[in-house]
């Protein structure tokens, strides 16, 4: 008997031209080559000198270049996606874990500055990156953007990437500087969400003062009732674990509930109009600070790890398909003309890049110290660190794609304008450079600056049950300084001024007593759940 291998190839789905099932090869193809960066960043990482990212933007580009030999030239991808399959399901999961696992001592001990780098230093990048390119771009030839145009592109590379960075970075040995590069990286990315949101959304075709209110004034709405949301969402996920305490029949449905929370704040965000990407950062401070406690042991471990999975697959997902689309002949058809427009307009990023955050990391260092008790020498930003958290966040990464995507692809009804079609590759440019080449010189730097530390962040550490029973907030010794409740005026005055030179200490002393006789019995929290024993307690341990 005979067998005909085409006839035996279509009947099994092997050969076909059915779009439903080329859809299903496609994904099977992505899937083998995530598994690919997966595995190829693990045989590098001894190196430090690759990275996932760095992974998976060369996998990207090496697979769009067969591809595009392969299909003659018509096409680089192996998967077409909508533009709102970015911020729908890759960016959600990223911007959750950084707030889940976000230490959340160092983070608010450190708050100030942090926040001042990550939303103070954000809009003067900005501010700096928009007014650059509104006076540059003209002499490159690129006259015909609007004043949104603009704005847009000053959001879009605020946002900072500092996962090359923070690899080479060690916690145990470093932990101001750790804390201050992972903390603004967070807070940066919120932040220009938030700002390119609120440029999308509001009409600056005729700007002038009454309409700049308007826009500071709906910038700072749109942040707080997105901060509030977030935090309503986390709130009422532990208040529902803490009541009705799942754990002691399902693990399975307490991490469902957390998974599910955690992606409807983001949903009802969208659905409100608010920031998706602040509400649920905020959503997985909340999370980690209160439902995470209410879980049992299983439930911790399988959410901390959950979480941290999910916006890997998301981050090297997001870089392979740049790698793919930098090699699209599409948008490089209406550059084709004039290719110096292109990479001139990203040598002109770049260096706004460099003199924005320049603009911001020393002079906020600078005021941060003068502000430091002299005593405390262990806050104090010395001009390494600074050069090192001015470095961090030279890359730019999966929020800048994202924006870019959302802003400049356009509709799929729609079809690619030559403008647009220059800033979607001008963004390409920048990410690959600053990535490849900013992302492999971030060790030696670090090395230069810090002889003696170690690199080598112990990745075991994280993972061990003692790690996972410790508390996200911080150990038994909380570093605060406590007020003695005495009488007397002289007393309260020295107590005032103690109140005014330690502002941060003093917010976190008494946001701690309102934690615990307060929040936490509503709420739940360390202390309410035995790890022994897997039940309630009545009372603080």
């Amino acid at each position: 008997m005979s067998y005909d291998v085409s006839s035996i190839a279509a009947s099994y789905g092997l050969m076909t031209s059915d779009p439903e099932t080329d859809f299903v090869h496609h994904i099977a193809l992505f899937a083998a080559l995530l598994c690919a960066c997966i595995v190829i960043g693990h045989l590098l990482e001894e190196s430090r000198w690759m990275n996932e990212s760095i992974t998976a933007l060369a996998i990207g580009l090496g697979t769009g270049f067969v591809i595009l030999l392969t299909s003659g030239g018509k096409s680089s991808h192996v998967l077409e996606f909508k533009q709102e399959f970015f911020f729908i399901y890759l960016l959600p999961p990223i911007i959750f874990n950084a707030g889940f696992q976000v230490k959340k001592k160092q983070f608010f001990q450190n708050f100030t500055t942090i926040t001042s780098f990550g939303a103070i230093g954000t809009l003067i990048s900005f501010a700096v990156i928009s007014f650059g390119a509104t006076h540059l771009f003209p002499k490159l030839g690129i006259d015909y953007l609007d004043t949104k145009d603009y704005l847009a592109l000053g959001a879009i590379f605020s946002a900072t990437d500092s996962v090359c960075t923070l690899q080479v970075l060690n916690q145990e040995e470093t932990p101001l500087l750790y804390s201050l590069v992972f903390g603004e990286g967070v807070v940066n990315d919120a932040t220009s969400v938030v700002l390119f949101n609120a440029i999308t959304k509001f009409d600056l075709s005729d700007m002038n003062s009454v309409i700049a209110l308007k826009f500071a004034g709906n910038f700072l709405s749109l942040f707080v009732f997105s901060t509030f949301l977030g935090v309503s969402v986390g709130l009422l996920c532990s208040f529902t674990i803490r009541t009705l305490y799942f754990g002691r029949n399902s693990t399975d449905r307490e991490v469902s509930l957390m998974i599910l929370m955690a992606y409807l704040s983001y949903v009802l965000a969208e659905v409100f109009g608010l920031s998706g990407i602040l509400t649920v950062f905020f959503c997985g401070i909340v999370m980690s600070h209160y439902a995470w406690h209410n879980v049992t042991i299983n439930s911790q471990v399988t959410t901390k790890h959950t979480f941290a999975t999910m916006s890997f697959i998301s981050e090297i997902f997001i870089f392979m398909y740049v790698g793919m689309d930098a090699l699209d002949l599409e948008k490089w058809k209406f550059v084709n003309d004039s290719p110096r427009k292109s990479f001139g307009a990203s040598g002109v990023l770049l260096g706004l890049i460099m003199v924005g955050r320049a603009c911001f990391v020393f002079p906020i260092s600078l005021i941060s110290n003068l502000t430091t008790k002299s005593n405390s020498n262990s806050n104090k930003i010395e001009f390494k660190q600074q050069v090192t958290v001015w470095w961090s966040g030279l890359m730019r990464g999966a929020v800048s794609v994202a924006l870019a995507y959302k802003k400049f692809t356009g509709s799929d009804e729609q079809t690619m304008q030559p403008e647009n079609a220059l800033l979607i590759t001008t963004t390409i440019i920048v990410v690959l450079f600053s990535t490849v080449v900013f992302g492999l010189l971030t060790k030696p730097i670090v090395k230069f600056l810090f002889p003696g530390s170690s690199s080598h962040v112990d990745e075991s550490q994280a993972s061990s049950p003692k790690s996972i029973m410790m508390p996200l907030i911080g150990s038994g010794d909380r570093n605060v300084v406590v007020v003695e409740e005495t009488g007397g005026g002289e007393d309260e005055t020295s107590n005032l001024k103690w109140l005014f030179s330690n502002p941060t200490n003093t917010i976190h002393y008494y946001w701690r007593k309102f934690d615990d006789a307060f929040m936490r019995p509503l709420f739940g929290g360390r202390g309410f759940v035995s790890y022994v024993t897997g039940t309630r307690e009545v009372a603080l341990v």
